[in-house]
């Protein structure tokens, strides 16, 4: 039996899921990686390369047959070669009475003090056991199977980050590798697929989602039950709770809330959140919202709808905001203003005093109207660009002082029978309708950045185009939820 170090990825990346282990184990067939998955391979590819450039010359060990790569990684190092790029290592061990064959690929190795700096390329920007636990656990079996090979102890283990950070992870002699591989054996030798909850955010953009996630809806998993979080799903797994009825038939407000759960390194009670789990639950089994009470939403005549689309800091040297989308919808209707980020050494700045320009006209022309946005990512990114770029005229801060975010509005108002309040699943709630078949926040930085890497400028012009109608729509759609929701609760 073979185990690697991308066994690891596969349980950890991006979230915790042992299913995913498993299927890729036994290769159940996946769906094939989106446009935003390529995308990040080449950006990791890249900044593996850059990197590896940088050090000077090196023996690139991929280059070489593969059966023969491990031997030759072996004569690399005991020829103290400066640096050894993709080396194979390997190790044969006993885990638990199975013979096991433990393959690993650090992306680098750098001859230091007699030994070597084993050094993983990475685009994520932090390496620890709460945010990237499968790059510590990766260089650690590194470590281990480096000592395997040569009786000597790795320098260093190193993460090279997406900010050319380096963080260092102290060896532990094998100890935390052990743990790891039996983990990753305890998965694979199951009889049956491992149970891992399914969530929402979890679930998207995996290649397996239309087996686990459609197998949920139409078993009416427990773990679907919004505020059922994948630490509380598993102690109803263990409780024999699969299904909402389950959940709706066991528990009542008083029990649930005292049911305890992991919570970090010790239990927490469900407490106040069992009120509302048990009304999402009764929601979805019923497949009717319920109306909690009315909110205070803003009564202007106007509106604007605000919506941005930017790069989380791991694709860009800054966490960048590349369009700021903003409409004015009600009596009087303004036309879809955005403000791109130019393709250009300054188009960060540019883009973002384009925008306050925007909002400028638009106050010039309604006075302080209410801005109106979905979850707190418009008013977290206004103030960073605050903070980096200052504010003209004090018109973010006026943006800020008139920002309505309809999240937690709705929330308070309404107990969907949805499994989560993104806004993709309140429009359809809403009964909004798409012009585009391919969208969402994932596809446009995909679209983006193959606008920023052609030099075909007609490409170019068509592929932003492709990312305004989809932002345009996105505010029109935040549009059509504020107007259900206004419905709903009668105002």
């Amino acid at each position: 039996m073979k185990l690697t170090t991308q066994n690891i990825y596969d349980l950890y990346s991006l979230s915790l899921c042992e299913r995913r282990l498993f299927y890729r184990f036994i290769r159940e067939e996946e769906t094939p990686p989106g446009p935003f998955e390529e995308v990040i391979f080449m950006l990791g590819h890249r900044h593996e390369k850059n990197h590896i450039n940088s050090l000077g010359e090196y023996v690139d060990v991929s280059k070489v047959l593969r059966d023969q790569q491990p031997e030759k990684t072996k004569q690399l190092i005991q020829n103290n070669t400066p640096v050894i790029y993709q080396g194979v290592l390997v190790g044969n061990e006993t885990i638990n009475g199975s013979q096991v064959q433990i393959i690993g690929i650090p992306d680098i190795m750098i001859y230091e003090n007699s030994s070597y700096i084993i050094r993983d390329c990475k685009l994520a920007r932090h390496a620890d056991e709460k945010r990237h636990p499968e790059i510590l656990a990766q260089l650690q079996v590194y470590g281990y199977l480096f000592e395997r090979n040569t009786g000597k102890k790795p320098v260093k283990l190193e993460a090279f980050l997406g900010d050319s950070s380096i963080v260092e992870i102290p060896y532990d002699d094998g100890d935390s590798a052990m743990i790891i591989l039996n983990k990753l054996l305890d998965t694979v030798l199951l009889a049956g697929v491992p149970y891992s909850p399914v969530g929402w955010s979890k679930c998207q953009g995996c290649g397996f989602r239309g087996i686990c996630w459609d197998v949920s809806v139409r078993h009416n998993d427990v773990a679907l039950v919004y505020g059922v979080d994948q630490n509380l799903a598993k102690v109803f797994k263990g409780e024999g709770i699969l299904t909402i009825e389950h959940l709706l038939n066991n528990y009542d407000e008083t029990s649930l809330s005292e049911l305890k759960r992991p919570w970090g390194k010790s239990l927490r009670k469900v407490g106040k959140s069992a009120q509302k789990i048990l009304l999402h639950a009764k929601a979805m089994k019923e497949k009717k919202n319920i109306l909690l009470g009315k909110v205070d939403l803003p009564d202007n005549p106007n509106l604007v709808m605000f919506d941005v689309e930017g790069f989380p800091p791991y694709l860009d040297e800054l966490e960048k905001i590349y369009l700021w989308g903003i409409q004015v919808y009600g009596e009087k209707l303004g036309p879809f203003t955005p403000a791109v980020s130019p393709i250009a050494p300054d188009g960060d700045q540019k883009g973002w005093e384009s925008f306050l320009l925007n909002c400028q006209r638009i106050f010039d022309e309604y006075g302080d109207i209410p801005f109106i946005h979905w979850h707190n990512y418009e008013e977290t990114k206004m103030k960073l660009y605050i903070e980096r770029y200052g504010d003209i005229n004090g018109v973010a801060q006026r943006v800020l002082d008139n920002l309505v975010d309809l999240l937690p509005l709705t929330k308070k108002a309404m107990i969907l029978a949805e499994p989560s309040y993104s806004l993709k699943v309140m429009e359809q709630v809403a009964n909004f309708k798409r012009t585009q078949d391919e969208y969402g926040g994932k596809w446009a930085m995909a679209k983006y950045i193959e606008a920023v890497e052609t030099e075909d400028t007609n490409v170019r012009q068509e592929i932003i185009d492709q990312i305004l109608k989809y932002n345009e729509e996105d505010l029109a759609a935040t549009w059509a939820v504020f107007q259900w929701l206004k419905e709903q609760i009668g105002q």
